[in-house]
């Protein structure tokens, strides 16, 4: 008897036992299955965790840094003029507070919660802009971003562009447009010392820029004079508005290997030739521009393609030989990845009426020559060579219409004739004669030549 109540005893105890461990598991699996909850609830739910400005000529770039890819829409309101952004499923987290909006359209920045869920930001403006916006998926330095950029209306450049159309004046400077790459939110390539490429080609954009205005004759437009971003295509109309002669984009270049390195340069290839003029054709924007100073707006598609073709034909080979002598001053100073002229289609060398060279300075990925492009000195020698290919380029055959072309002076070299500087800089034997005060075929090494304008002046 004594026996059977033991036995009964440990049944409830072990009955208590297991009830005891069962609450025990289940109060652990409720707590899994809260806590798995919250983070699935956490991670569908987005931040917008910074936010950042930068401030260019032609427009504002807003940066909002973001956790995940965020689902968004971008529209505006009139009276007063406003810039909204809604995201879906996202938070602040962060102050805004502390942004310059200075010299931007936006007058202050407010942000509030949707009433369906979600964040609304409003941007109060100053002025009335055109925005857009696109995503960006991480890269080695940010995570997700949400690109807003406030461009200048578009009627507003389109009015600039066509003043082109004005006679330049007598004896004009001629014109270089020098395009630092990247800037802003896109840093270029970085080198393992972390160098960012667009603070080292402005710097040597900028060297450049000084080189050529201390030239009588020449003129520098620095399409980037600033840590800020600018579309390609926006680079290349802002060369075209001032009347450049020669546009020259300044990178440096990147590769996986470490050990690679030189410099390179290129122009555009045919390929990117073709392409492009197949877009000028189709696209009735383009088409009220001007292409070697002539509208094509009002030419039938025949006489359209064939001026384009003309303008691209001519614009190539002008590229092909201010290249070349940048190249042949480039040598002098480094190591050459490439011993040619390179051909790409890089978008900033497609300007169909631009001669256009793009330069690869180093390789930023190289650790020598990063140290290098870090150096004053040597970003000096870079933009002296540059200078002096474009010089000699201008000089060889400056544009109508410029100072360098009414002040044309040929330094007689052994083995020069009368003949073969003439054929150079295509004029006649009389005309050089002529402008000189020479009877004979008779020259002296040293002896300065006056070169007429044009072939038969």
């Amino acid at each position: 008897m004594e026996a059977k109540r033991r036995d009964n005893s440990l049944r409830k105890t072990m009955h208590y036992y297991r009830l005891d461990t069962f609450r025990a598991f289940f109060a652990c699996l409720v707590m899994i299955v809260v806590v798995t909850t919250s983070t699935t609830s956490w991670a569908a739910n987005g931040e917008v965790n910074g936010v950042r400005v930068w401030n260019g000529p032609d427009g504002t770039r807003l940066v909002f840094d973001l956790n995940t890819h965020l689902k968004h829409a971008l529209f505006t309101l009139p009276n007063p003029e406003r810039v909204v952004i809604d995201f879906k499923n996202a938070s602040l987290a962060t102050s805004l507070r502390s942004l310059d909006l200075t010299g931007t359209p936006v007058k202050r920045i407010r942000t509030g919660s949707r009433r369906t869920g979600g964040l609304r930001v409003v941007l109060d403006l100053k002025e009335r802009v055109s925005p857009k916006s696109a995503i960006l998926k991480p890269n080695r330095e940010y995570g997700y971003r949400l690109l807003v950029d406030l461009d200048k209306p578009r009627s507003a450049s389109r009015v600039v562009a066509k003043s082109r159309i004005t006679p330049p004046k007598r004896d004009r400077d001629v014109v270089i447009a020098i395009d630092a790459g990247h800037g802003g939110e896109d840093p270029g390539a970085r080198g393992r010392a972390g160098t960012k490429e667009k603070h080292v080609v402005l710097a040597i954009a900028r060297r450049l820029a000084k080189l050529i205005n201390s030239e009588g004759g020449m003129k520098a437009v620095l399409i980037r004079d600033g840590d800020y971003y600018l579309g390609l295509r926006k680079r290349m109309n802002k060369a075209r508005t001032h009347g450049t002669d020669l546009f020259v984009s300044i990178h440096a270049d990147a590769f996986k290997d470490p050990r690679v390195r030189g410099l390179s340069i290129y122009t555009l290839s045919s390929n990117g030739a073709s392409s492009e003029a197949a877009r000028w054709l189709a696209d009735k924007e383009n088409s009220s521009d001007l292409v070697g100073g002539v509208s094509l707006e009002d030419k039938d598609d025949v006489l359209a393609s064939v001026l384009l073709d003309l303008a691209q034909t001519a614009t190539s080979d002008a590229s092909q030989n201010a290249a070349a002598q940048v190249l042949k001053r480039l040598k002098k100073i480094g190591k050459v990845h490439k011993s040619s002229v390179q051909h790409a289609s890089f978008v900033v060398l497609k300007s169909p009426d631009i001669p256009s060279i793009l330069v690869e300075t180093a390789f930023i990925s190289n650790p020598a020559e990063e140290k290098k492009l870090r150096s004053s000195r040597y970003q000096q020698a870079l933009a002296r060579a540059i200078f002096s290919g474009i010089y000699a380029y201008f000089d060889r055959q400056p544009p109508p219409g410029t100072y360098m072309a009414s002040r044309r002076r040929h330094v007689i070299s052994r083995g020069d004739t009368l003949g073969k500087i003439a054929k150079q800089y295509q004029v006649s034997i009389k005309s050089l004669r002529a402008i000189n005060n020479i009877s004979g075929d008779r020259i002296m090494p040293g002896q300065v030549l006056q070169i007429p304008i044009g072939k038969d002046s």
